[in-house]
């Protein structure tokens, strides 16, 4: 063999993608780079401007999202029962690249009208985008890919993703100045559309098509049908579907407690914006360096290793070690190190493994149930925690008390990870009819979420 054929044998076995899957992996993490550009780009702004009526405000603006997520929810069932894979995915990214549009015209033509009020109301259209926007890439990566695949690249397509939260906000520093603060919005929509006609090659591209195997031209040809509710009578209907969601609201709930405890630890440094900035900075740049370090090196392997049961328990317990270490210490270095360990555990360890569970549901499941998952059970979490952590900061009860409550949600919310990985493998047993190392999307039959 020589040493040209060698190489990508060798690239391959580094990472753990055979030959064929090359092409759709580089793919994906092109997707989802240009998703997590498009969306940094723009958080610096939301935030800035959702804090203009304090930290009180923010916590109802969290039930707005909440609201405004559910609304969207039937809408975009619609969108997946009626339409096409790709056309229901190209759909979503240019509503949200033309409201983009519509943000800068108003900052252009219009800025007088740029209030309070508006401000608040961008932070509110942005937080269903966000959530939105990664929902779609992650529902198409757990249609496209089996589940023997997700286990060895979801963590490294992840790495895309990273790499665009990092290049975000560099590239709004960059281009802020010279093109002004309303261009980002343009930028940004200009990402979004790279986005979608990528999610279009990533739904076409073939991983090692053979004259038995249906094309996955097929699937883009087919509509999934159904009603524009069923995502949330699956959910209802399903126990494995319902573990989902009370692990991805246990999540959001214990996520924004250290959320609001991060804000609230660093305003009590000063009223500077400056320094605040500079910290929030701080956190953001350790963050993303124990993501890369995660996703490049560990990840893959420990999903690969130890299996989803286990990876899927990891963050909870971060979490409880962590709120009692915080509630020990009390000191921002900790609380910087915890909230670094959380964020990069949470993107580059839990997300990859969270979105394996979908691999094994039918393709409305991935689409629909997903979507109610992954947006109003995430913002419901938000809701529920943002109220919580300010009943007790009301009621004068500290850190401590804060604490008392975030343990025990986080030993329940790693029990229900374990259960949701040992439930996975038994749906997966059941429903591969071929060998898993060979098993694609087109291989397998999953079952539909009544049975799950």
């Amino acid at each position: 063999m020589s040493k040209e054929s060698k190489l990508p044998s060798r690239v391959s076995g580094l990472f753990n993608v055979r030959r064929e899957e090359v092409l759709p992996v580089l793919l994906s993490g092109a997707f989802f780079f240009c998703v997590l550009t498009a969306l940094m780009l723009l958080r610096p702004a939301r935030d800035a401007l959702g804090m203009q009526r304090g930290i009180e405000a923010v916590r109802w603006l969290f039930v707005g999202t909440a609201v405004v997520t559910l609304l969207a929810n039937p809408v975009f069932g619609w969108l997946v029962s009626r339409f096409r894979r790709v056309q229901f995915i190209a759909c979503t990214y240019i509503f949200f690249a033309l409201s983009l549009v519509g943000f800068f015209l108003l900052l252009v033509a219009a800025p007088s009208a740029v209030g309070t009020t508006s401000g608040e109301i961008f932070y509110v259209w942005f937080s269903v985008f966000n959530l939105f926007a990664t929902m779609l890439f992650w529902a198409l990566m757990a249609d496209r890919f089996a589940l023997e695949q997700s286990k060895r690249f979801f963590a490294l397509i992840a790495v895309g993703g990273t790499l665009g939260a990092i290049f975000g906000p560099w590239l709004a520093s960059v281009l802020a100045r010279p093109l002004g603060t309303p261009a980002l919005l343009l930028v940004s929509a200009g990402f979004l559309i790279l986005a979608m006609i990528l999610a279009w090659a990533v739904a076409r591209s073939q991983g090692h098509p053979s004259a038995t195997e249906p094309s996955m031209n097929q699937e883009d040809l087919s509509v999934i049908g159904g009603s524009a509710w069923e995502g949330l009578k699956a959910v209802l209907q399903s126990p494995y579907l319902l573990g989902i969601a009370g692990y991805v609201i246990l999540m959001s709930i214990v996520a924004t407690f250290l959320y609001f405890t991060r804000l609230q630890m660093v305003a009590a440094l000063g009223q500077d914006v400056d320094m605040r900035t500079a910290m929030f900075a701080r956190i953001d740049m350790l963050t993303q360096i124990a993501t890369l370090v995660l996703q490049a090196v560990f990840a893959g392997k420990l999903m690969k290793r130890f299996g989803v049961h286990i990876t899927l328990t990891l963050l909870p317990l971060t979490v409880a070690l962590g709120f009692i270490g915080l509630a020990m210490v009390g000191t921002l270095a900790m609380l910087i190190s915890f909230d670094a360990a959380f964020k990069a555990i949470q993107r580059a360890i839990t997300r990859p493994a969270r979105e394996t569970l979908y691999t094994v549901t039918s393709r409305e499941d991935k689409y629909k149930s997903k979507a109610f998952i992954d947006t109003f059970g995430y913002r419901s979490g938000d809701v529920a925690g943002a109220q919580v952590e300010g009943a007790l900061g009301r009621l004068g009860m500290g850190l401590a008390a804060l604490t008392s409550v975030a343990v025990p949600l986080a030993l329940v919310w790693a029990a229900l990870g374990y259960w949701l990985g040992r439930k996975q493998q038994d749906i997966a047993r059941q429903t591969a009819p071929v060998d898993a190392a060979d098993a694609s999307p087109r291989d397998r039959s999953p079952i539909s979420a009544a049975t799950l």
